[in-house]
């Protein structure tokens, strides 16, 4: 089992990954066609605002002890499955 300083390093590398993809996505974004790029770029704000929700998680996270951990803990896992298959479901888009 992880600790807390362990989990929250863990979260916010992958963060970090997915904040790298995010960029890439707004990369290809630029270069899709017209009709498609508004559509693109909706995708990719969605996924920002996913982002700054999980960037405010891990700050709870840091924050929390006792009994309030473990409540963050579970919220920040819903977080992080919202995020990452939102990431995927867009990924796929683009290829």
């Amino acid at each position: 089992m992880k600790t807390k300083e362990e989990y929250i390093d863990s979260l916010s590398a992958e963060l970090k990954e997915w904040s790298a993809e995010i960029d890439v996505l707004n990369a290809k974004a630029e270069l899709a066609a017209e009709d498609i790029k508004l559509q693109y770029y909706a995708d990719i704000a969605a996924l920002k605002a996913k982002e700054a929700v999980a960037t405010a998680k891990i700050k709870e996270l840091q924050e929390a002890s006792g009994d309030a951990w473990d409540a963050v803990k579970d919220t920040a896992e819903h977080v992080w499955h919202d995020l990452r298959t939102g990431l995927a479901s867009i990924v796929s888009k683009f290829n």
